[in-house]
């Protein structure tokens, strides 16, 4: 069937997307490989069953080192997501990094925004997969070269990596605007947070660390 566009926001722009069956379907979500987009699955996604009692009704195969699921649903919704600077995806700012975690916490944005409970890609799909497993039904990965790393350093990976990318998301949810203060408060505010600094220190550091607002 026809496809439906969709866009994620994030911090940066948005993460485009193509959706395939009914946005109450069971999620399957399709992961492209590095320098592809979402049009991977194009000529793919028509194949797929769209669900079923049978065993072909329970089988969602998605390649390109992706992930599959096997679900027992009457109903299916393929989306497949442009990561970052590919597709139709907003770039990451000029200078910027794109590593791996980078695209694993992309993934987990557009499963929230989606309601997913499901799949992801190659690399990148494993690292979800090990990082976010209650999130996951089932992964099998083509043409992959698997997730190098040493079995001592697993457990310590995962908890630093995965509370890496909890915190980052946790305080773009609680950002506020900056607050506006006086003077004379920002700099009582700065020596109560900074108790080893001296008010003159902290005066010069205000002259260029804050922004005077029209309001003075």
């Amino acid at each position: 069937g026809m496809s439906s566009e969709v866009k994620f926001p994030v911090p940066w722009g948005h993460v485009a997307a193509k959706a395939w069956g009914p946005p109450q379907g069971h999620p399957v979500l399709c992961l492209h490989g590095w320098l592809d987009n979402a049009n991977t699955f194009d000529r793919l996604i028509p194949l797929l069953p769209a669900g079923g009692p049978g065993w072909l009704g329970r089988l969602c195969a998605v390649l390109q080192g992706c992930v599959t699921h096997v679900l027992c649903l009457s109903g299916h919704r393929y989306v497949a997501m442009d990561f970052s600077g590919h597709g139709l995806s907003s770039h990451r700012p000029a200078g910027s990094l794109y590593h791996f975690l980078d695209y694993v916490s992309e993934v987990l944005r557009v499963a929230a925004g989606e309601q997913l409970k499901g799949t992801p890609k190659g690399m990148f799909a494993q690292g979800f997969c090990f990082l976010y497993p209650e999130m996951v039904d089932k992964l099998i990965l083509l043409e992959s070269i698997g997730f190098l790393l040493a079995p001592e350093d697993i457990e310590e990976w995962l908890s630093s990596k995965r509370m890496m990318i909890d915190n980052l998301l946790s305080l773009e949810v609680k950002q506020q605007p900056p607050k506006v203060r006086s003077p004379e408060a920002a700099l009582q505010r700065l020596l109560e947070a900074n108790t080893h600094l001296t008010a003159q220190s902290g005066q010069v550091l205000l002259q260029r660390g804050a922004t005077v607002t029209p309001t003075g």
